[in-house]
């Protein structure tokens, strides 16, 4: 016999690690979460239920995700908990013995996420607020990122993730259109597009990426559209015509790994360097400005010094816009981590050191080559005493100050100069700002 739902005001904390995928998820969960009456807390010492979406990329990935289910279970000891995510995924038994942990729930099973915690910890809310509105502007965002598949046919040797999240799956193209044209009614202005293998789409379904896109162009009016994370041998030759459409920002995040032919041999990847250059030279004559950001392994199994001195040269040719630079550590179960001649330590830590300076030097190149344009900026966050922080089409970050600005809208102002830090834009004289899109 079913035990009978606990009606009370649920207030629900959400909290991710990882990718922006695990992003999206949260995203729709929080408004399933909305739709059924629960409410959403500011902090997790004030929630009743607590959902954690961890991550296992990397082994330093995994004790984050163990360190977080102890924090909010410290912070709030009293509050149902429930763990999701790759950790949870690969790492189950050992996520349900953590003390506080209600409810584990798999990749596989994330769809029915809402509807698994109502029955299993008996919670119903005791009725919907009319005035919930858009869970992202609750939450306190303003670009929504659409998962539109999840999977990945894929092993390079170094991921684990692949496991944790198995085989390929598209979400229906009506489905994603409806979502995104839901989400502009509500006043979202930008989507990221998001998955874990995004240039498989389709592959279950006959379809393609490139098809995916030019239904969105064709069938929502959104302002932004916007590609996370895409493998670069899954592109074919005329995809940057898309970009034609002012709609497509003119940035893409394209994993490198490493600038080494050898070393891309043994992580399994399916792009050779003169392959990517290429990919990026296309992308650039489309637009000599066209930001390309990317991952980076540093000290992979029998990384040499001419391996990496070949990986410094070839970044430097590229010039991405920004990097997310990993120094490798073995996962368990994945094949990288049975590989012989692991790099030293120290090693890693002296060129993680050197390819972080060439990034920042890379990213700072980048950013001065937008100086005394106009720009059209999505603003997005207030940081204090009349400043906002917001994002161009190039995915480059913007700070401002002019009491005009509001948030999730979008205006052109002149950039000015690069930040000291060399991490962000500066808006210039604000009179000269223009308004493109109204916030909501």
């Amino acid at each position: 016999m079913a035990r009978p739902k606990l009606v009370i005001d649920v207030k629900v904390f959400f909290q991710t690690l990882g990718c922006r995928l695990n992003e999206a998820e949260l995203e729709t969960w929080s408004s399933q979460f909305l739709q059924r009456g629960f409410s959403l807390a500011e902090d997790a010492a004030t929630a009743d239920l607590l959902i954690l979406n961890t991550c296992s990329v990397t082994g330093e990935a995994d004790r984050k995700s163990r360190q977080q289910i102890r924090r909010l279970h410290r912070d709030n000891p009293s509050s149902r908990m429930v763990v999701t995510g790759c950790y949870a995924s690969l790492q189950a038994e050992r996520v349900r013995s953590e003390l506080g942990v209600d409810l584990v729930v798999s990749n596989d099973r994330k769809d029915d996420l809402v509807e698994q915690v109502v029955e299993s910890l008996s919670l119903e809310p005791g009725g919907i607020d009319e005035m919930v509105g858009n869970s992202l502007f609750a939450r306190g965002r303003h670009r929504a990122f659409i998962k539109v598949q999840d999977g990945c046919r894929y092993r390079c040797t170094y991921c684990i993730v692949t496991l944790a999240r198995g085989e390929e799956r598209s979400r229906p193209v009506d489905e994603v259109v409806d979502e995104i044209n839901r989400l502009h009614d509500q006043g979202i202005q930008e989507a990221v597009i998001t998955g874990v293998h995004v240039g498989g789409y389709g592959s279950d379904t006959g379809s393609s990426l490139h098809a995916l896109l030019s239904e969105l162009l064709e069938r929502t009016a959104i302002p932004r559209l916007r590609l996370a994370s895409v493998e670069p041998w899954d592109l074919p030759e005329r995809f940057f015509d898309l970009f034609r459409d002012s709609r497509l920002m003119p940035h893409m995040h394209l994993p490198l790994q490493s600038g080494s032919d050898s070393v891309l041999r043994r992580m399994s990847r399916r792009c050779k360097t003169a392959e990517f250059e290429r990919l990026v030279e296309r992308a650039r004559d489309f637009d000599p400005l066209f930001n390309i950001t990317t991952d980076l392994i540093v000290g992979f199994p029998g990384e040499t010094d001419q391996e990496w001195q070949q990986t410094l040269r070839f970044v430097e040719k590229v010039g991405f816009g920004h990097m997310h630079v990993f120094s490798f550590s073995p996962r368990a179960g994945t094949k990288a981590a049975r590989l012989p001649d692991q790099v030293p330590a120290d090693v890693k830590k002296q060129r993680s050191r050197e390819m972080h300076e060439l990034a920042d030097r890379l990213k700072r190149k980048a950013l001065r080559q937008h100086l005394g344009e106009r720009q059209e900026v999505l603003w997005e966050r207030r940081l204090g005493s009349g400043r906002w922080s917001g994002y161009t089409p190039y995915y480059h970050r913007v700070e401002g100050r002019d009491g005009r600005l509001k948030s999730s809208g979008i205006a052109r102002v002149v950039i000015d100069r690069v930040s000291e830090q060399g991490d962000c834009l500066l808006a210039g004289d604000p009179l000269a700002l223009e308004q493109v899109a109204a916030p909501l």
